[in-house]
């Protein structure tokens, strides 16, 4: 069996620490048993690795998520890059694609689908696995994993089985409900109903054979060049409805989705993360820093603070998942993202009346991780190192980079950077026009750009 995760979503209901670039599963909030910290992404690739699915497994993913992912789990794991965000359809129909024309993964392979950021207990992994006896042994199209429900939730789709068991526990399904009113979810809980969390497994000729009735490309570097021809729908619309022959198992233990302050906090094991204080006359009340001030929380229970560059929340726990509506309109650029190489933070931003922008970033780049070789053609920077030790490559020379020293890096000139011990950098950008898109790369990795240096003394 192999595993695909589906990686996406905006980051707009965890404001202001998650974003475009920077989406829920990559917070690292969640606490391992050792007590170091932990994004949702991490903690499931951690719970595959000790089911033995690691090996089998991909991450589905825009191109946009792709260095953070690197940079979580390392260069090693395979991941199947969209070409652009559509939906849950066109992103498996290309996985699809990448299984059967790159990965030669046969067509009776039964192929597993999951969001790549459940909370779930490791039992929940076994359950996973048992998706492809089910459609083994069964004359199932598709197999899913319904969770049973512990309260009656407005916020998830149910399945609806029929009464009859079947062999390996499953259930046929009768109906899908999406997201009833309480009453309504009461009515569906009495009749056995579970949650669709979301898994389930197929055929991989399932997918390809629907492919070929669409006159839709089975080869992966073409279907990549028309992806845009696929229909912008969800594999349930697209998929799911149209199939009569569908069976789900259920699951009794721990799911959640922590796709709010409210649920995430619940599963947060400290009250402050980052500076601040939060008082003791405070009841249910989390701190969340990303700045470098600190924050001090005061005689209020049941709240979520939360700040990093990109902005400050204060909410009643209850009414946090408002916040994407309530920001809908708020258009920014992130001043927080993870890379491949490591991170940067937006410190400052100031655009004058003649047109010209000055940016300022704090630059952190891991011990052994380098940036591209590449130039901007609307912008100059000067460096300044505030800590760490690097090796810089400006102009095709090469030299040492220590603490205190500046570089100047004109518009149209050629740089890259390697930390040899953890490098901070403080970054001012400026120009007519400052956005992380005006960067042209000639390669990425060390080994290549030593290729273009002329060493000096």
């Amino acid at each position: 069996m192999k595993v695909v995760l589906l990686s996406g979503g905006s980051g707009k209901r965890l404001w202001p620490l998650s974003n475009d670039l920077r989406s829920k599963q990559f917070l690292p909030l969640l606490k391992r048993e050792d007590g170091a910290a932990e994004s949702m992404v991490q903690r499931v690739w951690r719970q595959l690795e000790q089911a033995g699915l690691a090996s089998g497994s991909y991450i589905a993913t825009s191109r946009s998520q792709v260095e953070v992912l690197q940079s979580q789990l390392g260069h090693e794991v395979p991941i199947i890059v969209e070409p652009e965000r559509r939906d849950t359809f066109p992103a498996i129909a290309l996985a699809a694609t990448y299984l059967y024309s790159i990965a030669g993964v046969p067509l009776d392979e039964i192929i597993a689908i999951m969001p790549v950021d459940p909370y779930v207990d490791d039992a929940f992994f076994d359950v996973v696995k048992s998706l492809e006896p089910a459609v083994a042994a069964s004359d199932a199209e598709l197999a899913l994993i319904g969770v049973v429900p512990d309260h009656p939730s407005e916020s998830f789709g149910y399945i609806v089985p029929t009464a009859a068991p079947m062999p390996l526990g499953l259930r046929q399904v009768n109906s899908f409900k999406e997201k009833p009113r309480r009453e309504e979810a009461l009515a569906l809980m009495e009749l056995g109903a579970l949650w669709n969390c979301g898994v389930f497994a197929f055929r991989l000729d399932l997918m390809i054979n629907l492919l070929i009735s669409m006159n839709l490309p089975i080869q992966y570097d073409e279907m990549v060049k028309q992806y845009r021809r696929l229909p912008k729908n969800s594999f349930d619309y697209e998929v799911v409805e149209n199939l009569k022959r569908l069976v789900v198992t259920p699951y009794s233990g721990v799911w959640r989705d922590l796709g709010t302050w409210n649920m995430l906090t619940g599963e947060m094991t400290e009250t402050v993360v980052g500076k601040g204080i939060v008082t003791e006359d405070c009841r249910d009340t989390h701190l969340i820093n990303e700045l470098d001030i600190p924050i001090t929380v005061m005689g209020v229970s049941g709240l979520v603070v939360a700040a990093s560059p990109d902005g400050i929340l204060v909410s009643e726990k209850a009414a946090s998942s408002r916040i994407k509506d309530v920001n809908g309109g708020l258009e920014q650029r992130p001043m927080f993202e993870e890379r491949r190489w490591g991170s940067y933070k937006v410190v400052d931003y100031v655009k004058y009346d003649d047109g010209r922008e000055v940016l300022t970033k704090r630059i952190r780049i891991a011990a052994g991780k380098n940036l591209s070789y590449q130039y901007h053609q609307r912008r100059s920077e000067v460096w300044t190192v505030t800590s760490g030790e690097g090796e810089l490559i400006l102009d095709g020379k090469q030299q040492l980079l220590l603490p205190g020293d500046v570089v100047l890096v004109p518009a149209g000139m050629l740089h890259s950077v390697r930390a040899v011990r953890e490098l901070e950098i403080i970054e001012v950008q400026s120009g007519s026009e400052l956005v992380e898109e005006d960067i042209v790369r000639l390669c990425l990795h060390w080994e290549d750009i030593m290729s273009y240096v002329q060493p000096i003394g």
